[in-house]
């Protein structure tokens, strides 16, 4: 196993309370939860996603994001960036989130098994979360977005069980690459990798590739 392959969860996120959002209520506000907490195809027991359109579903059943780039975040901004301040369902460390390549897996303790499937592209209620106007776009604009998952595997979680990468796709596109302006050379990868893309990247990778042609 080399560097980087395993990590831990820090925290494990739940919804604490569905507030008011940017014109329709959202479930943003997450925070730790205590013991082992049950991991179904649509996310965690005890969570929820308000709008359906744009989250949860079996491609954005898990929303993770990394310690390190919260601490990047913490240094910037010039205060706490607490578990589950940016909706993350799952806080890790030593897993990178922005770095991970879509199509990676990771056993999350004993039994979970957990895909990367897409960037997050957040929304205002990210920036009403914060109290910063417009904080989505500076979010987005520095790809370090976190990653969705799929659960391919169900189970239970809870802080501090290990996160382990199972498998690396070939292609080398990363959840930063295909953030913002995609490269169609990215696209190319990933359509000829073989992996089983999330069906909003493959229709992307496909606009991309017939655009450039």
């Amino acid at each position: 196993m080399g560097k980087g392959d395993q990590g831990r969860l820090y925290a494990v996120n739940v919804v604490h309370e569905i507030r008011p959002g940017a014109g329709r209520q959202t479930a943003i506000d997450k925070r730790p939860a205590t013991g082992r907490i049950e991991v179904g195809t649509l996310g965690l027991s005890g969570d929820t996603q308000c709008d359906r359109r744009y989250h949860g579903g079996p491609d954005k059943a898990l929303y993770a994001y990394a310690t390190e780039d919260a601490a990047w975040w913490a240094k910037r901004l010039d205060r706490d960036i607490p578990p589950g301040l940016f909706g993350e369902n799952l806080t890790t460390e030593g897993i990178d989130c922005t770095h991970a390549l879509l199509g990676e897996r990771w056993r999350l303790g004993a039994d979970v098994v957990v895909e990367v499937r897409m960037p997050r592209s957040p929304c205002d209620n990210l920036s009403l979360r914060m109290g910063i106007p417009a904080f989505h776009k500076e979010f987005s604009a520095s790809r370090r977005v976190g990653a969705y998952l799929a659960v391919l595997t169900t189970g239970s979680v809870a802080a501090g069980d290990l996160v382990t990468i199972e498998h690396r796709p070939t292609h080398e596109v990363t959840v930063a690459n295909w953030v913002g302006r995609r490269n169609p050379e990215h696209a190319r990868r990933l359509l000829d990798s073989g992996e089983d893309l999330a069906p909003d990247v493959r229709r992307t990778a496909l606009r991309l590739v017939r655009k450039r042609s």
